[in-house]
């Protein structure tokens, strides 16, 4: 039997639903400024930071982090 995911913002939301809405959020320079890689920095797309982020842990942790702090601090769109 699974567990309910009701207090788990980044339940059913895919990396590439969190990435847009980061953007759509803060913008490319300020995503760029609190999660420091180069993808939201120089010349940023979704689908480069897409893939660097698949596969690169850390940086999709980062990711992961900060829309659950956003999602719980400012409510889902």
């Amino acid at each position: 039997m699974s567990t309910p995911q009701a207090n788990n913002p980044l339940h059913g939301v895919t990396l590439e639903n969190m990435l847009i809405d980061l953007v759509d959020f803060f913008g490319w320079e300020e995503l760029g400024r609190k999660i420091n890689v180069r993808c939201f920095q120089v010349d940023p797309s979704i689908k480069s930071s897409l893939t660097f982020l698949r596969r690169t842990p850390w940086a999709r942790e980062q990711v992961e982090q900060l829309y659950a702090y956003c999602v719980e601090r400012y409510g889902k769109k």
